[in-house]
């Protein structure tokens, strides 16, 4: 039986992380550096990881062009 291992730090932790350290991002890009991190993260997981914390006030995000998305940092 394989054994699972504790993540170090939680998806919405490393992700409002990268945010601080490279500031607004498109979500592909965001998406593609929380997945360096988070192999196991799938792009459905990753909208709902937006979207709690954009209702939790922590994100902002708005529409650039169709379907893409610009996500940055609430300070």
């Amino acid at each position: 039986m394989p054994i699972k291992t504790w993540k170090a730090h939680p998806p919405h932790y490393v992700l409002l992380e990268i945010l601080k350290k490279k500031g607004a991002m498109t979500d592909v890009e965001l998406f593609e550096a929380l997945t360096e991190e988070l192999k196991d993260l799938g792009f459905k997981d990753f909208n709902e990881l937006l979207m709690k914390l954009e209702i939790g006030g922590k994100i902002r995000t708005t529409s650039m062009a169709r379907g893409k998305r610009r996500v940055e940092l609430v300070t």
